[in-house]
Parts: structure tokens; sequence; C-alpha cells
């Protein structure tokens, strides 16, 4: 099972994510001295004694408040389970989140996560384009709950955004902005500080909830909360899973708001499975040196294409120049124009 999170220090230095991929959050003691986090396939775990479950079961469904340094005890698979626990555990690491929850697909994540925070008579400002299923969930799913969606082009100023906003008196009624940059399929970027900044004017009564989908640069080359966005999160089917063999999502931010979308998690029945929590860990031990190799390789690729008589343009942001609109942004906000 998963041990309280170590300190990730040797002689007082910190040590990479990559490293602390190794081991982070996992105490092979727990596990008859297995180095590696063995698959925990169960549905359901012992309690010690009936008041324990008891207790376990307050603090799964908010009955009551955890005493100090008291956490949640191991329950059903739908609640908690070890593999994932030390998977949330180790992914908070390259985006530097308090919480994280691990879902069975990137698009469970995200309804999962809009579901947790929007009501009815809510608005939801997104960029544009995103992502087909997220694309279907904006415009189709959550009009069907009472909730306003409200789209703006990926490169428009942001002073427009929220003018807009504003004139049409839509403001007042923002719950959420969900951005995904890079955008699925053109790699057009959005300011994520810049949208913060706009949801600290916009929010007098309640600043609206900045969250990113950050699957196409992944956990390396861009960091969400950095820039002030408060939820991170990923198709881990792609760059973190790496090997087509698993589809996953994560959610990533602050303690309050993972608990508030883990609850959802629990009821909707969405989170991942063992399996998938096991290929994931193996997969993270190599995602700096897959995400590196894929980054300098595709920038073979698009030089490649960029001199192809046939093409007659190609998305890529290693290619933006100084003159590009969206230069500024991929300065400020990205570490790599990844694969």
């Amino acid at each position: 099972m998963a041990a309280s999170k170590p300190e990730g220090m040797i002689d007082g230095r910190p040590l990479h994510p990559e490293s602390l991929m190794m081991s982070y959050g996992y105490d092979p003691a727990l596990s008859e001295g297995a180095i590696k986090c063995p698959i925990f396939q169960t549905s359901t775990f012992v309690f010690k004694t009936a008041e324990e479950g008891k207790s376990f079961f307050e603090l799964a469904y908010g009955l009551r408040r955890p005493n100090p340094n008291e956490q949640i005890g191991l329950i059903y698979s739908r609640l908690n389970n070890p593999d994932l626990e030390v998977l949330e555990d180790r992914l908070t690491l390259w985006d530097r989140a308090e919480e994280a929850a691990v879902f069975a697909s990137g698009m469970a994540a995200i309804s999962t996560s809009l579901l947790a925070v929007l009501r009815p008579g809510d608005l939801i400002l997104h960029s544009e384009p995103v992502y087909g299923g997220t694309d279907y969930l904006l415009k189709h799913i959550l009009p069907l709950f009472g909730i306003r969606v409200v789209g703006f082009t990926a490169g428009t100023p942001i002073e427009q955004v929220e003018e807009r906003l504003r004139h049409n008196h839509m403001a007042e009624n923002l719950a959420m902005i969900f951005l995904e940059t890079p955008a699925n399929p053109t790699n057009a970027l959005v300011d994520i500080a810049a949208c913060a900044a706009m949801a600290g004017r916009l929010g007098r009564e309640r600043r609206p909830i900045i969250a990113v989908d950050n699957t196409f640069l992944g956990p390396l080359w861009q960091h969400p909360l950095a820039h002030g966005a408060d939820l991170v999160l990923y198709s881990a089917t792609k760059y973190i899973g790496g090997h087509s063999d698993v589809i996953a999502g994560v959610a990533l931010g602050s303690t309050a708001l993972i608990t508030q979308i883990k609850a959802f998690r629990t009821i909707l029945g969405t989170m991942a499975g063992a399996h998938t929590g096991w290929l994931l860990l193996r997969s993270l031990e190599t995602l700096k040196l897959r995400m590196t190799a894929q980054m300098k390789t595709a920038r073979h690729v698009a030089d490649f294409l960029a001199d192809h008589p046939k093409v007659a343009r190609v998305h890529y942001l290693g290619h933006l120049s100084a003159h590009d609109p969206q230069y500024a942004i991929y300065q400020r906000q990205c570490l790599a124009p990844a694969g």
C-alpha cells in the first residue's frame, strides 16, 4: 500500500522528478519487500475492526472532518487503491500540485472535473479549437444541465474576450475558463496568465476556476499551475502512458479542489483501475527520456515537412518566429515544443 510522502532529498539536495519516479510515495515494507509496487487487483480491503471500517467510510463520504494527520484508509477500489495512491503522489511532482486524481480516460477526467465544479445557470468560457470529445461535452452535454457555454478562438486578445463578457452581462455567471493550450490539432496557444488575470478582475464574488488541458505539452514542457491555473488536466493515454496500451486521465490542483473532484469521481465511478495505475507507474519511470527523445525527433520531422514542396504549412511550435503574435506566449509559458 502507499506510504506517506517522503521528502525526496539526499543530503539536503532535492531529487528531480525523474529520479523520484522510481520510488516516491511507496514503502516496500508495506508490500512484502517488493521493490516495485505490486498490482493490487482487488475490489475490497479488509478492516481490522468494524469500528475502523465505520471511521473510514465517514471520511470517504464527508460525514465528518478528519482529525489532525488522519488519512482515509483503504476501503474499496472505486474509492481508493494503493496503485492509484502511489501514482497520484508521483504525478504531483511534475506540476508541483498539492493533489492528483487519476481517471479511466482523459474524457473521464475532464467531464468529472467540470461536473464537480459547474452548476445550472453557470457559464463556462472555453478556447477553440479543443479536442473533439471535449467539444462535444461542451456543446452538447453541458447545456442539458443548464450550463451556458461560450467559446473564443485561440489567439483572440484576452482584452477583447473580457469586453465581450462584460458587454453581454455574462461575467457574473462565469464559473470556469477552460483552456486547451496548445490546441488540438492546430497547436494554437492561449495565454494562461492573461486568462488568470482576467478571472481575477471578473470574479468579484467568486473567482472563476482556470482549467487547462495540458495534454499536448505534457507535464515536462508546460506547467499551467505556475502561470495561474487552478486545475491541470491530461489524457494520460498520450505522453504519460506512452506505450499505446493504456487509456487514462489525470486532474491536478489544490487539495480542496481535487477533494471536490474525487467526491464526484467516487459516485460517477470514473476512476482508473489498479492495472491501469500500475501501467502508468511503469511509464512514469521513462517519461522524461521518452518525451525528450520525441521532442528532438519531432523537430527533424517538422523541418523536413516545412521544406517539402507539397506541404503548405506546418503547425509546429518550434517554428514560431519573433514576429508571430504567439511567439511571446510560447517564450513565457512553454519550455519546449514537444512532439
